[in-house]
Protein backbone atom coordinates (compact mmCIF):
# COMPACT_ATOMS: atom_id res chain seq x y z
CA UNK A 1 0.00 0.00 0.00
CA UNK A 2 1.15 3.86 -0.71
CA UNK A 3 1.98 5.57 2.33
CA UNK A 4 -0.15 8.80 1.36
CA UNK A 5 1.56 10.94 3.89
CA UNK A 6 4.56 10.22 1.14
CA UNK A 7 3.40 9.05 -1.76
CA UNK A 8 3.32 12.45 -3.70
CA UNK A 9 7.46 12.78 -2.99
CA UNK A 10 7.83 9.52 -5.06
CA UNK A 11 5.68 9.51 -8.09
CA UNK A 12 7.54 9.31 -11.40
CA UNK A 13 6.88 12.05 -13.93
CA UNK A 14 4.78 10.55 -16.60
CA UNK A 15 6.31 12.79 -19.49
CA UNK A 16 8.93 10.58 -21.02
CA UNK A 17 7.39 7.54 -20.81
CA UNK A 18 5.76 6.62 -24.45
CA UNK A 19 3.36 3.89 -24.04
CA UNK A 20 0.74 5.45 -21.47
CA UNK A 21 -2.79 6.03 -21.32
CA UNK A 22 -4.64 9.09 -19.75
CA UNK A 23 -8.15 8.27 -18.56
CA UNK A 24 -10.98 10.53 -17.65
CA UNK A 25 -12.91 9.65 -13.82
CA UNK A 26 -15.88 11.41 -12.96
CA UNK A 27 -16.39 10.62 -8.64
CA UNK A 28 -18.58 10.66 -6.45
CA UNK A 29 -17.14 10.96 -2.27
CA UNK A 30 -18.44 11.51 0.99
CA UNK A 31 -16.03 13.72 2.76
CA UNK A 32 -16.81 13.53 6.43
CA UNK A 33 -13.66 11.13 7.12
CA UNK A 34 -11.19 12.95 4.72
CA UNK A 35 -9.02 16.23 4.97
CA UNK A 36 -10.24 17.28 1.45
CA UNK A 37 -9.82 16.33 -2.20
CA UNK A 38 -5.65 16.57 -1.99
CA UNK A 39 -3.11 14.66 -0.97
CA UNK A 40 -1.24 15.52 2.60
CA UNK A 41 1.64 14.46 4.46
CA UNK A 42 0.26 13.48 7.69
CA UNK A 43 -4.05 13.51 6.75
CA UNK A 44 -6.58 10.57 4.78
CA UNK A 45 -7.53 12.21 1.77
CA UNK A 46 -9.49 11.59 -1.32
CA UNK A 47 -7.19 12.11 -3.94
CA UNK A 48 -4.69 9.82 -1.58
CA UNK A 49 -7.02 6.68 -1.71
CA UNK A 50 -7.47 7.18 -5.40
CA UNK A 51 -3.64 7.13 -5.92
CA UNK A 52 -3.16 4.02 -3.53
CA UNK A 53 -6.32 2.36 -5.43
CA UNK A 54 -4.20 3.26 -8.74
CA UNK A 55 -1.35 1.46 -7.49
CA UNK A 56 -3.13 -1.81 -6.36
CA UNK A 57 -4.34 -1.96 -9.78
CA UNK A 58 -1.40 -0.97 -11.81
CA UNK A 59 1.44 -2.05 -9.52
CA UNK A 60 3.08 1.17 -10.16
CA UNK A 61 4.28 4.23 -8.44
CA UNK A 62 4.01 6.24 -12.10
CA UNK A 63 0.51 7.69 -12.26
CA UNK A 64 0.03 11.66 -12.95
CA UNK A 65 -3.70 11.84 -11.35
CA UNK A 66 -5.30 15.73 -10.84
CA UNK A 67 -8.75 16.74 -9.72
CA UNK A 68 -10.84 19.64 -11.47
CA UNK A 69 -11.52 21.44 -7.91
CA UNK A 70 -9.58 20.87 -4.46
CA UNK A 71 -12.83 20.36 -2.09
CA UNK A 72 -12.14 20.99 1.19
CA UNK A 73 -12.31 18.68 4.61
CA UNK A 74 -15.38 16.98 5.13
CA UNK A 75 -16.72 18.53 1.44
CA UNK A 76 -18.37 16.18 -0.51
CA UNK A 77 -18.60 15.37 -4.58
CA UNK A 78 -21.32 14.28 -6.63
CA UNK A 79 -19.59 14.98 -9.82
CA UNK A 80 -15.95 15.68 -8.99
CA UNK A 81 -14.05 15.29 -12.01
CA UNK A 82 -10.07 14.04 -12.18
CA UNK A 83 -7.59 12.52 -15.06
CA UNK A 84 -5.68 9.94 -13.98
CA UNK A 85 -2.38 8.81 -15.98
CA UNK A 86 -0.57 5.54 -15.97
CA UNK A 87 2.00 3.94 -18.01
CA UNK A 88 0.03 0.91 -19.04
CA UNK A 89 -2.12 0.48 -22.56
CA UNK A 90 -5.08 -1.86 -23.17
CA UNK A 91 -6.81 -1.66 -20.12
CA UNK A 92 -10.60 -0.12 -21.09
CA UNK A 93 -12.30 2.31 -19.08
CA UNK A 94 -14.77 -0.25 -17.97
CA UNK A 95 -12.38 -2.56 -16.36
CA UNK A 96 -10.32 0.30 -14.81
CA UNK A 97 -13.65 1.89 -13.19
CA UNK A 98 -14.34 -2.10 -12.03
CA UNK A 99 -10.85 -2.28 -10.21
CA UNK A 100 -10.55 0.55 -8.77
CA UNK A 101 -13.79 0.55 -7.28
CA UNK A 102 -12.96 -2.96 -5.98
CA UNK A 103 -10.14 -1.91 -4.16
CA UNK A 104 -11.34 1.71 -3.00
CA UNK A 105 -13.16 2.40 0.20
CA UNK A 106 -16.93 2.50 0.40
CA UNK A 107 -16.80 5.81 0.97
CA UNK A 108 -15.45 7.14 -2.60
CA UNK A 109 -16.77 5.62 -6.13
CA UNK A 110 -15.27 6.29 -9.48
CA UNK A 111 -18.78 6.68 -11.50
CA UNK A 112 -17.73 6.84 -15.40
CA UNK A 113 -14.63 6.48 -16.57
CA UNK A 114 -13.49 7.22 -20.12
CA UNK A 115 -10.67 7.63 -22.40
CA UNK A 116 -9.21 10.87 -22.70
CA UNK A 117 -7.36 12.86 -24.68
CA UNK A 118 -3.58 12.87 -23.85
CA UNK A 119 -3.67 16.79 -23.39
CA UNK A 120 -6.65 16.73 -21.54
CA UNK A 121 -6.22 18.27 -18.07
CA UNK A 122 -8.89 18.00 -15.06
CA UNK A 123 -8.66 21.33 -13.69
CA UNK A 124 -7.49 23.69 -16.38
CA UNK A 125 -9.89 22.04 -19.29
CA UNK A 126 -13.03 22.81 -16.51
CA UNK A 127 -14.95 25.51 -18.02
CA UNK A 128 -17.38 26.07 -14.90
CA UNK A 129 -18.09 24.35 -11.41
CA UNK A 130 -21.27 23.81 -9.90
CA UNK A 131 -22.13 23.62 -6.12
CA UNK A 132 -24.71 22.74 -4.50
CA UNK A 133 -25.30 23.81 -0.50
CA UNK A 134 -27.97 21.99 1.63
CA UNK A 135 -29.98 23.85 4.37
CA UNK A 136 -31.60 21.54 7.01
CA UNK A 137 -35.06 23.52 8.29
CA UNK A 138 -35.16 20.79 10.70
CA UNK A 139 -32.95 18.79 13.18
CA UNK A 140 -32.49 15.55 11.04
CA UNK A 141 -31.40 11.89 12.24
CA UNK A 142 -29.66 10.85 9.37
CA UNK A 143 -28.62 13.48 7.51
CA UNK A 144 -26.38 15.67 9.81
CA UNK A 145 -23.21 14.79 7.81
CA UNK A 146 -25.16 16.16 4.82
CA UNK A 147 -26.97 19.18 6.17
CA UNK A 148 -26.13 22.81 7.70
CA UNK A 149 -29.09 22.80 10.30
CA UNK A 150 -30.12 26.21 10.59
CA UNK A 151 -32.49 26.69 13.43
CA UNK A 152 -34.02 30.28 13.08
CA UNK A 153 -36.83 31.04 10.42
CA UNK A 154 -34.89 32.36 7.07
CA UNK A 155 -36.60 35.42 4.48
CA UNK A 156 -36.32 33.76 1.07
CA UNK A 157 -36.93 36.75 -0.88
CA UNK A 158 -34.36 38.73 0.99
CA UNK A 159 -31.53 35.80 0.54
CA UNK A 160 -32.73 35.86 -3.42
CA UNK A 161 -32.29 39.64 -3.39
CA UNK A 162 -28.99 39.13 -1.56
CA UNK A 163 -27.83 36.05 -4.16
CA UNK A 164 -28.71 38.51 -7.11
CA UNK A 165 -26.13 40.76 -6.61
CA UNK A 166 -23.16 38.26 -5.81
CA UNK A 167 -23.97 36.89 -9.34
CA UNK A 168 -21.55 38.56 -12.01
CA UNK A 169 -17.98 38.96 -12.61
CA UNK A 170 -17.04 40.11 -9.39
CA UNK A 171 -14.04 40.45 -6.94
CA UNK A 172 -14.57 37.78 -4.47
CA UNK A 173 -11.57 38.36 -2.26
CA UNK A 174 -13.32 38.45 0.76
CA UNK A 175 -15.17 35.88 0.32
CA UNK A 176 -12.44 33.40 -0.28
CA UNK A 177 -8.25 32.54 0.61
CA UNK A 178 -5.99 32.45 -2.47
CA UNK A 179 -3.75 29.61 -2.73
CA UNK A 180 -0.78 31.36 -3.51
CA UNK A 181 0.30 34.80 -3.57
CA UNK A 182 -0.92 37.12 -6.90
CA UNK A 183 -3.66 34.56 -7.85
CA UNK A 184 -6.57 36.58 -9.09
CA UNK A 185 -9.55 36.66 -6.81
CA UNK A 186 -11.74 37.70 -9.95
CA UNK A 187 -14.18 35.04 -10.22
CA UNK A 188 -17.36 34.79 -12.57
CA UNK A 189 -20.18 33.50 -10.41
CA UNK A 190 -23.07 32.96 -13.50
CA UNK A 191 -25.47 31.57 -11.16
CA UNK A 192 -26.59 32.01 -7.56
CA UNK A 193 -30.27 29.96 -7.41
CA UNK A 194 -31.97 29.60 -4.10
CA UNK A 195 -35.01 26.04 -4.03
CA UNK A 196 -36.77 25.41 -1.59
CA UNK A 197 -39.04 22.25 -0.69
CA UNK A 198 -40.43 21.46 2.72
CA UNK A 199 -37.29 20.30 4.85
CA UNK A 200 -34.59 21.81 2.87
CA UNK A 201 -33.22 24.72 1.18
CA UNK A 202 -30.79 24.79 -1.61
CA UNK A 203 -28.22 27.08 -2.56
CA UNK A 204 -27.16 26.23 -6.11
CA UNK A 205 -23.73 28.05 -7.25
CA UNK A 206 -22.04 27.95 -10.55
CA UNK A 207 -18.71 29.81 -11.50
CA UNK A 208 -15.87 29.39 -13.66
CA UNK A 209 -13.67 28.80 -10.34
CA UNK A 210 -13.93 29.05 -6.47
CA UNK A 211 -11.87 30.60 -4.19
CA UNK A 212 -10.69 28.37 -1.47
CA UNK A 213 -13.89 28.61 0.69
CA UNK A 214 -15.45 30.72 -1.01
CA UNK A 215 -18.69 28.60 -1.47
CA UNK A 216 -19.16 28.31 2.27
CA UNK A 217 -18.47 32.19 3.15
CA UNK A 218 -21.17 32.95 0.58
CA UNK A 219 -23.89 30.73 2.21
CA UNK A 220 -23.26 31.80 5.75
CA UNK A 221 -23.23 35.60 4.57
CA UNK A 222 -26.68 34.55 2.90
CA UNK A 223 -27.85 32.81 5.94
CA UNK A 224 -26.97 36.07 7.74
CA UNK A 225 -29.37 37.85 5.53
CA UNK A 226 -32.08 35.61 5.51
CA UNK A 227 -32.09 35.59 9.42
CA UNK A 228 -32.29 39.70 8.89
CA UNK A 229 -28.89 40.28 10.36
CA UNK A 230 -26.99 41.49 7.93
CA UNK A 231 -28.37 44.25 5.82
CA UNK A 232 -28.09 44.32 1.55
CA UNK A 233 -25.95 47.04 2.21
CA UNK A 234 -23.30 45.35 4.28
CA UNK A 235 -23.20 43.26 1.78
CA UNK A 236 -22.38 45.41 -1.06
CA UNK A 237 -19.71 47.12 1.05
CA UNK A 238 -18.23 43.47 1.72
CA UNK A 239 -18.20 43.21 -2.72
CA UNK A 240 -16.76 46.83 -2.41
CA UNK A 241 -14.20 47.07 0.06
CA UNK A 242 -11.63 44.18 1.16
CA UNK A 243 -12.89 42.85 4.57
CA UNK A 244 -12.07 39.89 6.45
CA UNK A 245 -15.44 40.39 8.18
CA UNK A 246 -17.51 37.21 5.78
CA UNK A 247 -15.01 35.01 7.72
CA UNK A 248 -16.64 34.67 10.46
CA UNK A 249 -20.02 33.74 9.13
CA UNK A 250 -18.27 30.68 7.42
CA UNK A 251 -20.75 27.77 6.56
CA UNK A 252 -20.03 24.08 8.19
CA UNK A 253 -18.17 21.85 5.36
CA UNK A 254 -21.18 19.43 6.11
CA UNK A 255 -23.54 20.87 3.69
CA UNK A 256 -21.45 21.43 0.10
CA UNK A 257 -21.41 19.15 -2.49
CA UNK A 258 -19.45 19.25 -5.95
CA UNK A 259 -22.26 18.70 -8.24
CA UNK A 260 -20.60 18.50 -11.24
CA UNK A 261 -17.60 20.27 -13.42
CA UNK A 262 -18.85 21.17 -16.98
CA UNK A 263 -16.07 21.41 -19.79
Amino acid sequence: MINTRISRHFIVPLCFILNRMRYKLTIEYDGSRYAGWQVQKEDRTVQGELMQATFKVFNSLQMELYGAGRTDAGVHARGQVAHLEVPVEGVSPEQLQMRMNDVLPHDINILKAEKANPKFHARYDAQSRHYVYQISKRRDAFGKKYVWWVRDPLNLADMRKAAAMLQGFHDFRSFGDTEKEGQSTMVDLTKVEIIDDAQRIYIHFIGSHFLWKMVRRLTGVLVEVGRGRMSLETLEGYMETYTKEPSKYTAPPSGLFLEKVAY
